[in-house]
């Protein structure tokens, strides 16, 4: 009998890590939460998608964010005035709670929500699976525009969210912040260049390509025990001070929101990335062999 009680408890337990909360839960929303009473009139939507796309069905309320033009605009994160004006236009003020979506695995999302959060707005998550999960669910779309007020918004950066190539640079004597590089392995171990002079890594760069925290198929994060692995694996660590870095900030800012997801609380994004520092001539190069699969 006491055979038959440890095995129907170990059948009725969970695998370990299986319903893991996240530690900071709060960053993500999922697409059944949005259709909630008290949802309305708390959460303002911003739509990263293509704007044909968002044209042609939208999740209600759901006002749409140019997210090409904030990609290109972002610069050195010096323009204060010129980002208060883009998202003073959304109608957001620095307590409005945001939720973003796309349809790109959150890479547009993610963007938008590290420029949000770096110019001042306080509380910015993403939705779970994004379109795609919001289309699975079989949740109502329209196509018309929501009519909203702008607002006079003071854009204030918060430097602490930002790494500039200086600031990597100095980090590489004594290796004081954990480099995480979001690229592709063929871009990581330089067999894959782009459109950049020089190819490679930044030394001492652990890499974890971006799309590996998320599931292809339904464009969701992964579970917070599939992510506790994920980021064990490539040996990142989530209590050290962190900069996240791709070609163009992008893949950089998915990696900086999934560290933040699962706790870490001293991550940057090297915005310019490796679009800069493969270009410069003051930057020193690596080239990592690629992992034996």
């Amino acid at each position: 009998m006491f055979r038959t009680l440890v095995l129907v408890l170990w059948i009725a337990l969970p695998a370990i890590g299986a319903d893991t909360p996240y530690p900071k839960p709060t960053l993500l929303v999922e697409p059944a939460a949005l259709t909630k009473p008290e949802a309305a009139g708390k959460l303002v939507l911003l739509d990263a998608r293509d704007r044909k796309k968002y044209n042609a069905g939208h999740i209600p309320t759901a006002r749409w964010v140019d997210h090409a033009e904030w990609a290109k605009s972002f610069g050195e994160g010096t323009d204060a005035e010129g980002w208060g004006k883009r998202i003073g236009a959304l109608g957001l003020n620095p307590d409005t709670s945001v939720v973003v979506y796309d349809d790109a695995m959150s890479k547009d999302a993610a963007r938008v929500w590290w420029i949000l959060r770096y110019w001042g707005v306080k509380d910015v998550r993403l939705l779970n699976g994004g379109w795609v999960g919001w289309k699975a669910g079989k949740y109502m779309t329209v196509t018309d525009a929501p009519k909203f007020a702008t607002t006079t918004f003071k854009a204030i950066a918060a430097p602490d969210r930002l790494a500039t190539k200086a600031e990597v640079l100095k980090s590489l004597d004594g290796f004081k912040w954990q480099i995480v590089d979001a690229r592709t392995e063929k871009e990581f171990c330089g067999t894959e260049a782009l459109k950049n002079k020089r190819a490679g890594a930044i030394p001492g760069a652990k890499h974890l390509e971006w799309i590996d925290l998320i599931d292809p198929d339904t464009h969701r994060f992964k579970p917070a025990g599939e992510l506790k692995k994920v980021f064990a694996a490539a040996g990142v660590k989530l209590d050290r001070p962190t900069a996240t870095h791709c070609q163009s900030g992008g893949r950089a800012a998915v990696m900086a929101y999934g560290m933040e997801l699962m706790g870490a609380t001293d991550v940057r994004n090297y915005y310019r990335s490796w679009g800069e520092w493969g270009n410069a001539t003051d930057t020193p190069v690596a080239i990592p062999k690629a992992e034996k699969k």
